[in-house]
């Protein structure tokens, strides 16, 4: 990776920071089911909602024991809300199993196990382990780090894989877990999809500005 590529990666970074001092996940959580189970709602779906929808939803199957025993239709009512609802409330339902029978009920603690679980890919297992468990495997690239990583020259591709791949190259490890929290903040508070606020950026020296007219 070219060193003028980090030594930008390393300003975006310490602006960013500066500017977000505590980066963390809007989601509410209480520990690595809850955040699992949330971050599996989110997917196509806003923070804000699934904060209206996990304490009725914790409040009925606080664990994975409670949960692999849930009927199907009842989860599906309590989560219908953030979308995709049949769906997701099958793969909650089917993790709560494998976290119990495979994982003594505990969520698993690397990114192979957490990819073994129904509904979880690298985005949510990244997020469960760097935001619960402490554990730097990769970085979580969501809407926001996939748009804000190519505006601002970080990688040159839209694909996740990729983008991640680019990504982990440019920072260390142990900022990928805030890198994506800072990007997801930034990209919420400066830089939408539509209309970015480029005059009010505090990066707007750095950006090149990829994709925008």
């Amino acid at each position: 990776m070219n060193k003028n590529f980090k030594l930008r990666a390393a300003q975006i970074f310490t602006l960013l920071h500066a500017r977000y001092p505590l980066p963390v996940t809007m989601l509410d959580w209480k520990n690595p089911w809850e955040l699992l189970v949330a971050t599996v709602l989110a997917a196509q779906c806003t923070d804000a909602r699934v904060n209206m929808v996990t304490p009725e939803f914790f409040r009925r199957w606080p664990g994975p024991e409670d949960l692999s025993v849930a009927p199907l239709a009842e989860v599906e009512d309590v989560v219908h809300s953030t979308g995709f609802f049949r769906q997701k409330a099958k793969n909650l339902i089917a993790s709560a199993k494998r976290v119990l029978e495979a994982y003594s009920g505990e969520v698993p603690d690397t990114m192979t196990d957490l990819l073994t679980l129904p509904g979880v890919a690298r985005k949510t297992a990244n997020i469960v382990l760097s935001n619960a468990l402490g554990r730097h495997e990769g970085i979580a690239v969501d809407t926001h780090v996939r748009r804000l990583s190519f505006r601002l020259g970080l990688t040159t591709s839209t694909n996740p894989t990729i983008i991640e791949r680019d990504m982990m190259q440019l920072f260390p490890r142990e900022q990928w877990g805030d890198i994506n929290h800072l990007l997801v903040l930034h990209g919420r508070d400066t830089c939408p999809a539509r209309k970015p606020r480029c005059p009010n950026c505090i990066l707007t020296n750095l950006c090149p500005k990829h994709g925008l007219p």
